[in-house]
């Protein structure tokens, strides 16, 4: 699904030069894609309002902060590494309704998303993804 909206696959070297902020702006945005689509898939009749609002469900910083917690034991050595480097990332702002720990880990989620995005691995994305759905629901 996710391949169609790549322009290019980055080797795993260009994807670990890049700034874990950019990497989890790209993360961000697939798993929102990812998210409101099983949600759509889940039940057609939906409005976009009530998709909207059952995204949020899976995409603010608390519920990505408690995917962390719970796939963190399954990330290889090099995705957490990814993970650390967004989760240490000084992000010049953090936003007023989540907990400083909970979007710091957020932010290292979403930089994992955007580096396995980015790099092409629909395995690990995946598996990351359908953990994220059994988490949250």
């Amino acid at each position: 699904m996710l391949d169609d909206l790549r322009m290019r696959e980055f080797s795993k070297d260009e994807a670990r030069m890049l700034n874990p902020l950019q990497l989890a702006i790209i993360g961000d945005g697939i798993f929102e894609v990812f998210i409101r689509t099983n949600i759509l898939t889940q039940n057609t009749a939906l409005s976009a309002n009530k998709i909207h609002v059952k995204a949020i469900g899976y995409v603010k910083a608390k519920s990505q902060s408690c995917i962390m917690h719970e796939i963190e034991e399954f990330l290889t050595e090099e995705e957490d590494a990814v993970y650390k480097r967004g989760r240490n990332a000084k992000s010049p702002t953090v936003p007023k309704n989540a907990e400083v720990r909970d979007y710091r880990m957020a932010t290292g989620f979403e930089a994992l998303v955007g580096y396995l995005y980015l790099t092409g691995n629909k395995e690990r994305l995946e598996f990351i993804f359908n953990k994220s759905i059994e988490i949250i629901k």
